[in-house]
């Protein structure tokens, strides 16, 4: 083991996440020989396959699958190790892996980003774009540091700071009124409904709603983020839930209509993983999202 170095773990978890040398290499600003080198001195170390060439790139053999969760907790017990010395002399430094959701205006995101950049210079924030339920698993996962979350999923790896409580309401396009407003549910659920994939927390309601009334959609378009989900309802192809206050802001500019039989309320938290708790980076982390 002597001859293990942390570059080389960094190396194996950039891939194992874009499971593809190219893309890892530009993350971590090395060439794709050099990282290529670094992997196989690695799987050189562990006497054992890291990874397996497939056509999309490299995917991870079972060794491998069984070695980063341990790989990943090294790589983070060294920039904890890192961050408390930057802590000890004042400053607050890092790289943050944040997963972020689709309307940044209603994370108040720009204003996190402000607050990082005036309070702690020396923090980097690397933003990734996630369907909720994705992130969630991601942090589960060690694959991001923090992430914004809609929805009440628990795990005893991820620690939670509920933001705000709001709700959905079922959407439709406005020449659709006369058939919607008042209609029973089973008469909505014969029209064509926009769901996001299964693995969205927004898509956990959805099938809450059908299974409350023990129906199925007839017809369903699935499309993967809020903005596709109101420019096709506005666009005539379906129904939707949508949040509330993106619904309203369409009824008053006459694109859409409201069925008032359902609001389905869920909150937006802030989600990290729980090993990280105490990390100062972390830490800087909530200090800023309190703040707004």
């Amino acid at each position: 083991m002597e001859g293990m170095e942390l570059y080389q773990l960094k190396g194996f978890a950039a891939v194992a996440e874009h499971g593809h040398l190219t893309r890892a290499a530009d993350r971590l600003h090395v060439s794709q020989p050099a990282l290529s080198a670094q992997i196989k001195a690695l799987e050189d170390e562990l006497g054992v396959e890291l990874f397996e060439r497939v056509p999309t790139g490299m995917a991870l053999t079972t060794a491998g699958k069984h070695l980063l969760p341990a790989a990943r907790s090294v790589i983070a017990a060294a920039q904890a190790l890192h961050s408390e010395a930057r802590t000890l002399r004042g400053e607050v430094a890092g790289r943050v892996r944040l997963g972020t959701l689709a309307d940044p205006e209603f994370l108040r995101l720009p204003q996190l980003l402000a607050g990082a950049v005036e309070r702690c210079p020396l923090l980097e924030i690397e933003l990734h774009h996630e369907v909720s339920g994705a992130a969630f698993e991601k942090v589960r996962d060690g694959v991001l540091d923090a992430s914004c979350y809609y929805g009440d999923l628990a795990h005893p790896a991820v620690a939670s700071r509920p933001l705000r409580r709001f709700d959905f309401c079922v959407a439709a396009p406005a020449a659709w009124r006369d058939r919607v407003v008042g209609a029973t549910f089973a008469a909505l659920a014969e029209e064509p409904w926009i769901l996001t994939p299964p693995i969205s927390s927004h898509r956990v309601l959805s099938d809450r709603l059908f299974g409350e009334h023990g129906i199925t959609p007839a017809t369903l378009i699935e499309a993967d983020n809020e903005a596709v989900i109101r420019s096709l309802v506005v666009a005539g192809l379906g129904i939707a839930l949508m949040r509330d206050d993106q619904a309203q802001a369409l009824v008053e500019a006459g694109e859409a209509c409201v069925w008032e039989g359902a609001r389905l309320a869920t909150t937006l938290q802030f989600i990290w993983r729980e090993e990280h708790g105490r990390d100062p980076v972390t830490l800087a982390l909530l200090a800023l999202v309190d703040g707004i």
